[in-house]
């Protein structure tokens, strides 16, 4: 629906009107409805900050790991959850407009 109102797309429409659309769907929904199949990256994720619980959503990036926890960007590491023994934390800076992203690794 978001993507819909931000393209223009009225948000009630004729039957002939949808029928056109779904017939010849702009690239856009082309593109939202491939990521909708199983196993594709999501559109949008929910991102909520580990500390304070802060949240928003943001479109993924290729790039992204698999977050262990996201944090708002005004918080100290001492804020962190605990890093466990063995684990070395990476720091994925400004991944939204306020979070950052937080992978802990195997230490070796």
């Amino acid at each position: 629906m978001e993507m819909a109102k931000r393209h223009g797309i009225a948000p009630r429409m004729s039957e002939k009107e949808f029928a056109e659309l779904n017939a010849n769907p702009p690239a856009w929904l082309v593109q939202s409805r491939a990521n909708r199949k199983a196993g594709a990256r999501p559109v949008w994720v929910h991102l909520t900050c580990i500390v304070c619980g802060q949240d928003e959503y943001e479109r993924p990036k290729k790039w992204w790991p698999n977050f262990d926890f996201v944090h708002c960007a005004i918080h100290s590491p001492a804020q962190l959850p605990a890093l466990d023994s063995g684990k070395t934390r990476v720091e994925y800076q400004d991944i939204s407009a306020r979070m950052f992203g937080i992978v802990d690794e195997d230490g070796n």
